[in-house]
């Protein structure tokens, strides 16, 4: 019989959320009306509250304004909000084979012409030669700073000392890095987050951090609370990109989220959470017919850990899992394309485990036996 239920899932969305942020949302819907719009009691602390959280984010950041934290439903539509809004069909980008479905369909969308960074067998980028992609009309440089399948981690330095050599725009995609992976936002131009991952927000929160002068257009236009006989959106930060009433329920349980993790510390949560990805590593490095992807070597990178085990498809691994041991995972591509076509699991995809803060050792051990088991076709 399956054993209790196990969550290795969280690049998706983390699960469970502490408990605090479920009672932040709750109290939101029972107290609170909308941000900047009225100076009565429930619109007040529903103002002060969607502060405190852009305060929050902007601490986390390592941003010294919090109006350069705008809220939005999350990483998807920042993205999609930086890149058309700052670019054109006509202007050249460079970018990684790791980057996410959220970054690549706006920019195949967009039409304009495009240059990967490649990566080796492991899913590490290849740095070397990235001068050669140059060209005249090169605008922005786009990263995803944590993958989402192999959890290697980008070189920020690197990319943020390249971009201000040549006079690029330095986009980061944080929606897997922030909260588990420092993150400074001096270093990019525009660093993208979502806040219902490592966050530990609810989903539909998340957003973009704008901390220099790029002219990013907002994608949508509508009411700020301000400056309401303007034709144009203003173009002050946050109002730029905070058309319409924000979320200001999920926003209250994204400020529970970060206070958690503040309380917790970044520093803390990292050394778990790595604990957890190097013993499930360890136990799993020596099974037959496995093989694992991604650089476990790296001293900063995502909790997580991919895995193609032979004589299943990433689907049925996963199902495996779930029916006979009652543990999460993800399997299939993980909307991350050219990084499984880098790694040749175009056809297989893999089943990822990403692990949280609040797992135990005691669950990693079960996934570790859970996969032995399967492995030796000794399924209890």
């Amino acid at each position: 019989m399956p054993g209790p239920f196990i969550y290795f899932d969280n690049s998706t969305t983390s699960f469970p959320k502490p408990p605090q942020v479920a009672e932040a949302v709750y109290h939101a819907i029972r107290e609170m009306g909308a941000p900047n719009r009225g100076v009565y009691p429930i619109a007040m602390e529903a103002s002060r509250t969607v502060y405190r959280a852009r305060e929050a984010v902007s601490n986390l950041f390592h941003v010294k304004n919090a109006s350069a934290a705008a809220f939005m439903s999350g990483a998807t539509e920042a993205l999609n909000t930086v890149i058309c809004g700052l670019l054109t069909e006509k202007d050249h980008v460079i970018t990684t084979v790791a980057e996410h479905n959220a970054v690549l369909r706006p920019l195949y969308r967009l039409g304009c012409p495009l240059s990967f960074i490649p990566c080796d067998g492991e899913g590490r980028l290849i740095l070397e030669g990235a001068e050669r992609l140059l060209r005249p009309q090169t605008k922005a440089v786009i990263v995803n700073h944590v993958s989402n399948v192999t959890g290697n981690a980008a070189d920020i330095a690197f990319f943020s000392k390249f971009c201000k050599d040549n006079g690029l725009y330095f986009i980061l995609d944080a929606a897997q890095s922030a909260g588990n992976v420092p993150v400074d936002a001096s270093l990019a131009d525009a660093v993208c987050f979502t806040g219902h991952k490592s966050l530990f927000g609810p989903q539909g929160t998340g957003g973009v951090i704008l901390s220099g002068g790029a002219p990013v257009r907002p994608l949508k236009v509508g009411g700020t609370g301000h400056h309401s006989f303007d034709r144009e959106q203003p173009w002050d930060m946050p109002d730029r990109f905070e058309a319409g009433i924000q979320n200001c329920h999920g926003i209250a349980g994204l400020l529970a989220g970060i206070t958690f993790i503040e309380r917790e510390t970044l520093t803390k949560i990292r050394e778990k959470e790595l604990m957890l990805t190097r013993r499930f590593v360890s136990g799993v490095s020596e099974l037959k017919n496995m093989k694992l992807y991604g650089d476990f070597s790296q001293p900063e990178r995502g909790a997580v850990a991919a895995v193609l085990m032979e004589g299943y498809s990433s689907e049925e691994l996963s199902q495996a899992l779930a029916v006979n041991y009652n543990i999460a995972t993800r399997p299939g591509i993980h909307c991350a394309p050219l990084m499984h076509e880098a790694l040749h699991t175009r056809k297989s995809g893999l089943t990822r485990f990403s692990f949280s803060y609040l797992n135990t050792a005691e669950e990693i051990d079960c996934a570790v036996k859970a996969l032995s088991e399967l492995s030796s076709g000794n399924i209890l």
